[in-house]
């Protein structure tokens, strides 16, 4: 699980994690967080996901970051957008087309400010457990007071199936987010995965509410 297992997957295309469509947990539940357009909004390792296009349309300011510069390219290419690229570090580019900015590079240190609304549809769920409190406690630093996280995470029998994307449960979720005001939206026992030949007794979608208090 270290930087190269993710650019190998974009590189190859192995990228069965990226949806097509906007998540439609996103268009149910981002009412949930009674965000307004001026408030900014984060995603991190957000790919190409097509779920920042749709926020885009509800905010002015959509900042994601992905450690895969293919990823990146891509989004901008797939909307036909032409970016503006500035070359921060060696190592570090932001990609910006009106609302949209996408740092390519680093998750742990992109330069990222402080933002009021946070997307994770499909990060805490690619760390595994040994990278996941680093990963919130950078996710927590970048949270503004009164900030709500939109977070959804998958629950099911590790010992069944190999991540990513990896199960965090309920009581890993209270746990790393300790402090903090939560709710557990939904929870889907119907979601369409798990992935095809990797049988999982149960395997379930959570979708959570995370507030600073």
């Amino acid at each position: 699980m270290d930087q190269e297992f993710w650019h190998s997957r974009w590189a190859e295309n192995r990228i069965g994690f990226h949806l097509t469509d906007t998540n439609p947990v996103l268009t149910k539940y981002w009412s949930a967080l009674n965000p307004k357009r001026e408030e900014a909004v984060f995603v991190p390792l957000c790919g190409k996901s097509v779920d920042l296009g749709w926020l885009a349309t509800q905010h002015n300011d959509v900042v994601g970051v992905e450690l895969s510069e293919i990823a990146v390219r891509a989004f901008f290419s797939e909307h036909l957008y032409t970016p503006l690229v500035t070359a921060i570090s060696p190592i570090m580019k932001l990609y910006q087309f009106d609302e949209v900015s996408i740092y390519s590079g680093d998750y742990f240190t992109a330069p990222l400010d402080t933002y009021p609304l946070i997307y994770d549809r499909a990060a805490l769920i690619a760390m595994p457990q040994s990278m996941r409190k680093r990963y919130v406690d950078r996710l927590i630093s970048l949270l503004q007071p009164g900030g709500r996280i939109l977070l959804v995470t998958l629950d099911y029998p590790q010992d069944q199936m190999d991540g990513p994307p990896f199960s965090v449960t309920a009581e890993e979720v209270m746990s790393l987010f300790d402090g903090y005001k939560m709710t557990k939206l939904a929870r889907d026992e119907n979601t369409a995965r798990p992935p095809k030949g990797q049988p999982a007794t149960h395997f379930v979608e959570e979708v959570w509410l995370i507030e600073s208090v």
